[in-house]
């Protein structure tokens, strides 16, 4: 059980918010193995299908379109979420993740381009379906649907910078912070730094199994090593398997134009 100081205290609903399929795994995917293992129903939202990304080669035949890409990766992502045990998932845009009296949206993955290394910004070309094109006010009244029926004590999303500057990423921090303000909710941000300020850390090395399991559901997406220590990115990077994770409040005063 959380302790009574800990920003979980009292916390039996969460909400997470994510951009694209294997986000719920790759940042912070320990922490909701570990509230599902505490009795916390966790509900994730996923923004796009992640029509955009790469894939890892030969895992899918040269030519695939990004309309069968994305059938992968809602496969890809209902396993991951089985492994970390989140309760409901949700794609933004498909009832009940719809504002009432609307038909079904997808938003589309806006795409990224590497600024430098490690920090991603939106790509030269643009399309009226991705994420970051819709009208914020939009993307907010569907989060909102979501919020309605899972009544979550804390959203959970990206901090400021989006993890590495994914332009979806930054929109979908930003719709997951309008809503919870909105609805009065408290708003968590994950970050990978313990000594931020205000940061409460979690060591979570105990939930390696169940992040392993949900990361090499992503198959299109990146490859595990043997060891399950690193991983590799559809487009060459390495990265460690983390584990722990830091969740902040972002604290905020309730404003008529915050929407």
């Amino acid at each position: 059980m959380p302790k009574r100081d800990s920003l979980l205290a009292g916390v039996h609903r969460v909400l997470v918010v994510h951009a694209h399929p294997d986000d719920e795994v790759l940042a912070g995917g320990a922490l909701l193995r570990e509230l599902h293992e505490r009795g916390v129903r966790v509900a994730l939202v996923t923004c796009s299908r992640g029509e955009a990304g790469e894939i890892v080669a030969g895992v899918l035949p040269d030519g695939t379109s990004e309309a069968e890409l994305a059938v992968v990766r809602e496969r890809e992502v209902r396993g991951s979420v089985g492994a970390l045990g989140i309760a409901a998932h949700y794609w933004l845009g498909t009832p009940p993740a719809r504002s009432a009296g609307t038909g079904a949206r997808v938003y589309r993955d806006s795409g990224m381009r590497w600024v430098r290394p490690g920090v991603a910004g939106p790509t030269d070309s643009s399309d009226a379906r991705s994420l970051t094109a819709a009208p914020l006010a939009d993307v907010v009244a569907d989060l909102a649907a979501v919020v309605e029926l899972e009544r979550p004590e804390l959203v959970v999303s990206y901090d400021d910078t989006g993890g590495y500057g994914h332009p979806d990423h930054l929109r979908a921090r930003e719709a997951a912070l309008a809503v919870a303000r909105a609805s009065g909710i408290r708003y968590a941000e994950l970050v990978d730094d313990p000594n931020l300020p205000g940061t409460e850390w979690f060591v979570l090395e105990h939930q390696r199994a169940a992040v392993l399991a949900a990361l090499r559901s992503h198959r299109t997406q990146l490859t595990v090593d043997a060891d399950g220590r690193q991983l590799t990115h559809s487009g060459g990077q390495r990265q460690d398997v983390e584990t722990d994770i830091g969740l902040r409040i972002v604290n905020w005063l309730w404003s008529p134009d915050t929407l």
